[in-house]
């Protein structure tokens, strides 16, 4: 037996049989079960010392996790709050070690930044000396050109022209000091001078002949070089003519495979095409007969049905003539034994007649259903002749129907002609917009590239320029140092003069200060030189006239 319990007894201003919200079945219960009366003798009143004790029996695990979870966190913060106070300390292991730690991070900084000092101090000398290693490869360079050289040769001109100077004097003071001398030592040192020149002779033949010899193991070195590369040459031609001829069997080869394949592809196109147009054919012929199949069964049907009525007709009249025969025979036995005593002839005479009438209305009967035949046979001709007039009808209708078809067919073939010859035209108007694009496109980049170009040959002009002032400057320098020494110094005039390109022609200014070179037109190659003689004046004047005479030319000559 179930007893129920009531929590803190009843609420005020309730009855006795109504149970109390804190009973432990009353959320459970329905509402026919509320509505019953409650027996009680069977429920108990727990106390508050009781039901303290009953929560607290049912929440005991959640308090004790509680308690667990609220003093690990007071010993988390009592352990921080512990390490917190003890990080400060200076006397401890920790915190000497600390110290130390800081200690050392303050010196790897600073010694950081001194490595940082000597990095960007080695970097400034590195800078410095790639500077003037660049500077010295720069000078070097520019001594290395045409006209630097061409400078330099004439300054070493000046310097051999100065020293031969010297020479004579050195030589005409000698001689002036050794006038009166023993001429003993003026034979031997004639004598050894004789021998000098014949030494200095016989080592400049074994030079000479050493020289041809080298000339001409160079020749059969060039020869057999030249022979090498005709080999090469004609092994390289013959290559290539068989690289042409197997490029070109390819090719035939390749046409002939696309050909056999291209009237593969026809020809199964077309035997495709035959196929489809055979099939529609048999297709249509199939239709058409199984149409007139289905007519012709529908019209034997149809006179098979009208015949076996009329055969039950004629089978259902023929019995029943049968049947009335016989019954008039009956009739007429029975007749003939009621009558006998009627007159023999009188009989005879009437069955005779009546013979005869049977006779009559039997011709009557055959003539009625000959003619019924004829009317049922021209009745089954006209509808034969209506039904083949309703199916040539119906085969027109199909014709047309079939051209109408290939009409609408033409036509939409015409229409997808019409939508792709404006494809095309759509296609070959964007192919036209491409092409303008790209031809401004092409424009574009040939404008660019020709300012680059101008751009660069006006910098190249610059440069020209400027390379002329410094060459001018450093000859400038060397021509005033040279004249201060004494020297001759036209060499260096005439090598230092303006314009460069090492020619005998005018300067062009337009061109950077350009200075070209004119060549005759022969096999010597001489370079023309840059002055005008008057030996040919008179046969200008022949030509042209003389200046002074005319106004029409003046006779330069550019």
């Amino acid at each position: 037996m179930e007893i129920s319990q009531v929590k803190y007894g009843r609420r005020r201003g309730q009855s006795r049989n109504t149970p109390s919200p804190q009973t432990s079945q009353g959320q459970n219960e329905s509402f026919e079960d509320i509505q019953q009366p409650i027996d009680l003798n069977q429920v108990s009143v727990l106390t508050q010392a009781d039901w303290n004790r009953i929560q607290g029996h049912l929440t005991r695990n959640v308090r004790e996790k509680e308690l667990i979870e609220t003093k690990r966190a007071e010993k988390l913060a009592l352990h921080q709050h512990s390490k917190d106070m003890v990080k400060n300390w200076s006397n401890t292991i920790a915190g000497q070690r600390q110290k130390k730690l800081e200690a050392r991070k303050l010196k790897e900084e600073e010694e950081e930044k001194q490595k940082v000092k000597i990095d960007i101090e080695e970097a400034k000398f590195q800078a410095q000396k790639r500077k003037e290693a660049i500077e010295k490869a720069k000078t070097l360079q520019y001594y290395q050109t045409d006209r630097v050289k061409g400078f330099h040769g004439a300054l070493l001109l000046t310097e051999v022209l100065k020293e031969r100077e010297m020479q004579i004097e050195l030589k005409k003071a000698r001689k002036a000091a050794s006038g009166g001398k023993d001429k003993d030592a003026l034979l031997r040192h004639q004598k050894d001078l004789e021998l000098g020149i014949l030494e200095d002779h016989k080592k400049a033949t074994e030079a000479l002949k050493e020289r041809q010899e080298i000339a001409e193991f160079q020749k059969e070195q060039i020869h057999q070089h030249i022979v090498d590369l005709e080999k090469e040459i004609k092994e390289g031609k013959e290559e290539g003519e068989e690289l042409r001829k197997q490029l070109l069997h390819y090719e035939a080869e390749k046409a002939k495979i696309e050909a056999i394949r291209k009237k593969e592809k026809e020809e199964l196109m077309g035997s495709h095409l035959q196929t489809v147009s055979d099939r529609d054919l048999i297709r249509s012929c199939e239709r058409q007969q199984e149409e007139e199949e289905e007519e012709e069964i529908r019209i034997f049907a149809a006179a098979k049905k009208k015949m076996t009525k009329l055969r039950k007709e004629r089978e259902r009249d023929l019995f029943q003539k049968k049947q009335d025969q016989v019954t008039k025979m009956v009739n007429k036995l029975d007749l003939q034994l009621k009558q006998k005593t009627d007159d023999e002839d009188a009989r005879i005479i009437k069955c005779q007649a009546e013979r005869e009438a049977e006779r009559e209305k039997e011709a009557l009967e055959k003539q009625e259903q000959l003619q019924r035949a004829l009317r049922e046979e021209a009745e089954h001709r006209e509808q034969q002749m209506q039904q083949k007039e309703k199916k040539k009808r119906e085969e027109k209708r199909r014709e047309l129907m079939a051209l109408k078809m290939k009409m609408e067919a033409d036509k939409l073939f015409a229409q997808k002609q019409i939508e792709k010859m404006q494809q095309r035209k759509q296609e070959a108007k964007g192919h036209q917009k491409f092409l303008i694009k790209q031809a401004i496109e092409k424009q574009v980049v040939l404008q660019k590239e020709m300012e680059e170009q101008l751009e660069m040959y006006m910098r190249n002009l610059d440069l020209l320029a400027l390379e002329e002032k410094q060459f001018q400057e450093y000859a400038s320098k060397v021509i005033d140092h040279c004249e201060k020494g004494g020297r001759n110094t036209y060499p260096l005039h005439k090598a230092a003069r303006e314009g460069h390109g090492g020619g005998r022609g005018p300067v062009f200014e337009g061109k950077g200060g350009v200075r070209p070179s004119y060549l005759v037109q022969d096999n010597s190659g001489v370079e023309l030189p840059n002055y005008q003689r008057g030996d040919t004046d008179e046969v200008k004047y022949a030509h042209v006239g003389h200046p002074s005479n005319t106004t029409k030319r003046l006779g330069f000559v550019w």
